[in-house]
Formats: C-alpha cells, structure tokens, sequence
C-alpha cells in the first residue's frame, strides 16, 4: 500500500528518535505504530473516513504527531486548534469546518468534553491505550490533508485547506533551502495551531529523520539550559522570543551569559519569523551571540515563500529572495508587473506550496487569486537589490498621509532605537489633514515618562517628517495573539 509522503520519509528512519523528553525518547517506528493504532480507532471498522474533518487539540510531542498521523491514515482532514482559545473560538473551527470529532490529550478532552457533547461530536483521548492496527485506506497526495484557520486579526479566520501535495512542497522547499539533516536537533515551542510549528519545525524536522525535544511553551529557563549543554543544531522562534532572549542574556552574570552565548553560537542555523523582525533585534542578536538569524517570510496560505539564504548574506529588515519551487512577483496598484528595483507592489506567489481553497468560501477564494494561478499576498515588498523588504499589510502596515505610502514596519524600526522604547506599533488613524496620521503606541523601559513633542524631536534626525509620528500613546502593553504578533486591530483601540 503506498504512503502517504511524511509516512513514507518516516519508515526510512524507523530507528531513530523522533522525539527525546526528560521522561524518554521516542522512536519513528513506534510514532508509526501509534498512529496506525489511533487511525483504526478513528476509523471505528469503516474503510475511508473521506476527508471527514478531525479537529486535533495537543500540546507540541509524540502524541501530537501520532494524533496528527492516525487521522491522515484514516483518511481524515485536520482541523488544528489553539490551546489557549476560548470556547466560542472553539466552536467556530468545529462547526465551521463540519468537524466529526475532536481528537485531544487527556487534560485538553477534559476541558473540551462540555463543547463536544453540546455538538455532538466524538471525542478520542489520544492518551488513553488503543487496540491493535486495522487495515488502513490507500490514500494519494492530492486528498485534502489539513484546515488551518488565519489569525483572523480584521475578520472571522478563514479556514485554509491544503492537501498532503501541498503540504510536502513546502516541507521539501525548506529541506533544501535550509540543508536539514538527519543529525539536526532542534527545540518544538511555537503553537501546533500554527504553520511555524506544524511544518517548519515538526514536518521539516520529521520529514529529515531530526529529532525534537517539545516544550509545553516556550520555558526559557529550561530551554537556555539545553543550549548550553549543546542540545540543538536548530533554532526557530518569532521576534518576540529573541527579544526576551536578548533581556535574559544581558541581566545574567557574565559566565553563566558566555555559557549560554556558546550553546547558540554552535548551532548550525536560526531563524526568525511569523512577525517582522526588527533590524535592530537582528544587530542586537549577531553582537550577542554572533550569529545572523535568517529572516523568512511566508503566511498560512503558501508555507513558506521567500526566505534570506542559508550560505551568502542575510541582510537585517529584508526577507530574502524566493525559495526552491515558489514564484513571486510583485504587483503594482494600477496592475502592472513590476520589474524595477526599489518600487513598491504587492506580493504574489504561485507554486505547489499555495493552498487549494478558503473552506466553504468560494468567493473569498477567487477573490484572492489572480489569472494563472497567482495568489495575492496582500502584503506589501519592495526589491532591493536582490532581497526583498517587506512594507507591511496593504490594509494595515501601509499609511497613506499626506500624499506619501508609508511603511509602518519602517517606521517601527526606527521608534525601536529610541533608548527609552521596549516595544511599539504604528498605523495610520483618520486625519481630516492629512488622511492618515501616523500614530504610535510604545511600551517603554522600566516605565520612562515619553512625551510626543520629544519623541518627534528625536526622530527627526532619523525619520523623513513625513513619517513622524504625530500621535503618541504609552501603554503597559501591547496586544498580541498566540504567536505574540501585534494585533493591529486592537492598538487602534489603545488611542480612544
């Protein structure tokens, strides 16, 4: 019976470990074993769930992949969904989707039991021991694999669909633009609701035969213990991750400071990505610990798609050029194609990596693709030589005052540098002026007192004054969503 691609990758590795925690390791073929047992659970003696939708609620580990795997064994669609997320938000995934069941951990069933019986929906605890393996369907690449719902930081999230093909582009995309071995290590933290965490960490890692020590969350205390004692090849984590990383390596003594530095400075490869990272983290970082992160670029719709290089220059604020298999163009407003460095478009991409369909929403599908196959990003880049720089989303990080296209994400870059700013977001508010006015909301350092007529005083030496803020707002905190991305939407409420 032909496998489906991660099962086929996985038996050439049945051996080795897939998974080490302090309580054990976890071998490919007993991941194997597992998931064939949970898919003839799922499947209860029919022959083919059909792409019937199984939503999957598990923290980051074996079980997780075992879950993950059963039900693409049965011939089920996964439908991921978020620990933390609350039970309306639940809800939605599961009836939006049409989820059958709910396969979770036993302390995950326990919390989503009430919702499921409410529905009625199965519930399997992937915990709990399952019977021997049953005859499994043949299945083919082409069948639908997995419903992943967008942040839906401007609107209810969309349910994005990508088959078992999709899926293995993006993973094989990154294999080789990233060199992933079969000796890589590498530490499992970011959300499994998540395209971070679902491929480019826990796919990519399993597709190479790697091993993953999971973390429940991101443990920092834990986790910089293991990079001390060599534990990863591999990094990946979002900029707000490095921050904290950048605060703890500085408040700690020096020795334990230089231990830690040499634990990051052996490993082969880190990344950054899900959120824009400012050149100034990336500076911070490499004086630090002397290594470039490499800065990607890629959304829920298409994996990955543009991403700086493993071997040659990654260059701060930029996010590469495209990755094996993955076109992109740019797109200019009035429709052309834009062939030209350093003028500004929208990002398109096509290729084996760019999902199917929005579910249930034909016309928010068409309406995001261009003739020939072209998906529209909707955000902003620029060219420059060579790399491309992302602007920012075309509804949210793109200010038009006065005239100008201005890039939030240039102007957040710049704020970061002020001595008294920890964190910021700008966006454009309505001005009878000027349209928009650029706006910023700062969190400051150890609570410093920030006034707008300095704050626009000092960027003045550093910012065109087109793009100086004209609105200020100090707050504690800024609002984020589970991969600690700034929700836009939100700041805009901070200004009243």
């Amino acid at each position: 019976m032909p496998d489906l691609p991660l099962i086929a990758r996985a038996r050439a590795h049945a051996a080795s470990v897939a998974f080490r925690t302090p309580q054990g390791a976890t071998t490919y073929q007993e991941l194997l074993d597992r998931s064939a047992a949970l898919a003839t659970v799922l499947l209860a003696g029919a022959a083919d769930l059909q792409e019937a939708r199984v939503a999957l609620l598990a923290p980051a580990g074996a079980a997780y992949v075992a879950a993950q795997w059963g039900l693409w064994r049965a011939g089920a669609v996964k439908v991921p969904i978020c620990l933390t997320a609350t039970e309306p938000e639940w809800e939605y995934a599961l009836t939006d989707s049409g989820a059958s069941a709910v396969m979770a951990d036993a302390a995950s069933a326990r919390k989503i039991a009430p919702l499921c019986a409410r529905l009625g929906l199965r519930l399997i605890d992937i915990d709990a021991p399952a019977g021997p393996a049953g005859k499994l369907p043949e299945l083919t690449p082409a069948r639908r694999a997995m419903i992943l719902y967008t942040s839906g930081t401007t609107s209810k999230p969309k349910g994005v669909v990508t088959t078992h093909a999709h899926i293995a582009a993006q993973i094989e995309s990154l294999i080789q633009a990233w060199e992933w071995q079969a000796t890589d290590r590498i530490p499992l933290f970011l959300p499994m609701h998540h395209i971070h965490g679902i491929i480019n960490v826990t796919s990519c890692a399993l597709w190479a035969g790697a091993t993953i020590e999971p973390f429940a969350k991101f443990d920092q205390p834990a986790i910089l213990e293991r990079v001390k004692a060599d534990a990863y090849t591999l990094f990946m984590a979002v900029p707000t991750i490095y921050v904290k990383l950048i605060q703890a390596l500085e408040a700690a003594p020096a020795a334990e400071r230089a231990a830690i530095v040499g634990g990051f400075q052996r490993m082969r490869l880190m990344v950054s990505g899900s959120a824009a990272l400012p050149a100034s983290v990336h500076e911070q970082w490499t004086t630090l610990t002397s290594q470039k992160l490499l800065e990607r670029y890629g959304m829920t719709e298409i994996g990955m798609a543009i991403s700086n290089p493993l071997r040659g220059e990654r260059r701060p604020g930029a996010v590469g050029q495209a990755l094996p298999g993955v076109e992109v163009r740019l797109k200019a407003e009035n429709g052309d194609i834009i062939t030209a460095e350093d003028t500004p478009g929208e990002i398109q991409v096509r290729g084996p990596n760019v999902f199917t369909e929005y579910w249930g929403k034909p016309a928010a599908t068409a309406e995001s693709f261009e003739a020939g196959g072209w998906y529209r990003t909707g955000d902003m880049a620029v060219l420059e030589t060579g790399y491309y720089r992302i602007m920012g989303r075309l509804s949210v990080d793109i200010i038009k005052s006065g005239g100008y296209k201005l890039s939030a994400l240039e102007i957040e870059a710049a704020l970061l540098e002020h001595p008294d700013i920890a964190e910021c977001a700008v966006l454009g508010l309505p001005d009878d002026t000027w349209g928009e006015a650029v706006s910023a909301a700062v969190v400051t350092k150890n609570g410093a007192e920030l006034a707008l007529p300095a704050l626009r005083e000092w960027c003045k030496s550093r910012l065109s004054v087109y793009k100086v803020p004209q609105r200020l707002v100090v707050v504690k905190e800024l609002p984020r969503n589970a991969m600690g991305k700034v929700t836009k939407p939100a700041v805009r409420g901070l200004f009243g």
